[in-house]
């Protein structure tokens, strides 16, 4: 490898891929991120993997790399040991001996766009393509808050720190328009404006800005303390939630329509596979609609059925399954395995550090596919 970029660390790495592929949009059992090493220390190799296996380990030694990112978590469930003895602490060790850093991307490189399945749609020439199953946008306020037409940017840049007015890359967004608020204060009232028992009109701007659900608590407080007025007037509204262009599998169509035999003996050139490509449907069958997932994508297929493609390609495939979805009329399907429809993503994690960072990364592809023996005698 050559020279690369002084300067970038491991929490550069982190921060890169992070953007990339949000921790937020893995999965609830998922467990992505950082498993070991030190964010202040520097990245001068990476190697991309999709398992971590003791032989991904010595190929990280060897060629002197300081971080590996990982698709499958080396510590998927909760562990109360990493000991030495220990089949994955063992490679904790040696990871943290040789002072490697290790970083995951699961489910939220699946669900991320661009992500597993669309390196996958790729290979396979599938375009035009929207997710199977659709991740929901954050959950959103719409805040609509009456201000005297002085305080305005008091009011509107304590709600700015509190994180609000915040859509997708800008920041401080908010809409604005002048009108007239009248108000009579009462006896116990402490009015910033007007006298006690007299009807007061005011000029005052209605600022209107979006927040994520969740900072609704932050923003009140944020309002409050920066607003004039003792009791302010002010509206939050729940926006309906909209599906978004993320979430896991793909489905589009083909550039050029082909036949089941077609696309599966492509899939079978595109793909590492190490152990060929299977499909389950008519050979002959012209495809031109297809769906993808990388990996297990077998607990999309009602969902797949219900989109009314020709073909879905994943992997791990089991027989009642498919055999279910072709007796109830449901797409052709191509299985070409787990570990192949998952590697094209190596890839892309791989360009994603070289533009972002100016790191040079070594993928690792000699398949980790645990099954070695393909017999068919």
């Amino acid at each position: 490898m050559g020279p690369t970029p002084e300067g970038v660390t491991v929490g550069d790495v982190v921060g890169a891929v992070e953007r990339a592929y949000p921790p937020a949009l893995a999965e609830s059992w998922d467990a992505v991120g950082l498993v070991c090493g030190d964010r202040s220390e520097p990245v001068r190799r990476v190697l991309a993997c999709v398992d971590v296996t003791d032989a991904v380990v010595d190929a990280a030694v060897a060629d002197r790399a300081d971080l590996i990112v990982a698709h499958h978590p080396l510590l998927m469930r909760g562990v109360t040991s990493v000991a030495a003895d220990t089949a994955k602490g063992r490679i904790v060790h040696r990871l943290i001996r040789n002072r490697i850093a290790l970083l995951s991307a699961h489910t939220n490189a699946d669900s991320a766009r661009p992500g597993v399945s669309d390196a996958l749609a790729d290979l396979l020439g599938v375009v035009d393509t929207a997710p199977i199953e659709p991740k929901a946008v954050a959950p959103i306020d719409k805040w609509v808050v009456m201000v005297p037409e002085g305080n305005v940017e008091q009011v509107s840049e304590a709600m700015f720190a509190a994180g609000a007015g915040e859509i997708g890359d800008y920041r401080d967004c908010m809409w604005s328009v002048v009108g007239t608020g009248q108000f009579e204060p009462q006896e116990n009232a402490s009015p910033a404006i007007g006298d006690i028992g007299m009807r007061t009109h005011v000029d005052e701007a209605r600022i209107e800005m979006v927040a994520d659900r969740s900072l609704r608590g932050k923003v009140l407080l944020a309002l409050r303390d920066a607003h004039p007025y003792e009791e302010p007037a002010f509206d939050v509204f729940e926006l309906a939630d909209l599906d978004s262009d993320v979430g896991l599998g793909r489905v589009g169509t083909l550039a050029e329509p082909m036949t089941l035999r077609d696309l599966t003996a492509k899939a079978a050139k595109v793909l590492r596979t190490p152990w060929g490509v299977r499909a389950a449907g008519d050979p002959d069958a012209v495809v031109n609609t297809v769906a993808v997932c990388g990996g297990a994508g077998d607990s999309l297929l009602g969902r797949v059925r219900g989109l009314g493609v020709d073909v879905y390609v994943t992997g791990d495939l089991r027989h009642h399954p498919v055999d279910e979805n072709l007796r109830v009329g449901g797409p052709a399907l191509v299985d070409a395995g787990h570990w192949a429809t998952e590697f094209p993503w190596c890839a892309q994690v791989a360009t994603l550090l070289g533009e972002q960072l100016g790191l040079a990364v070594t993928v690792f592809d000699t398949p980790t596919d645990p099954f070695v023996i393909h017999s068919f005698g």
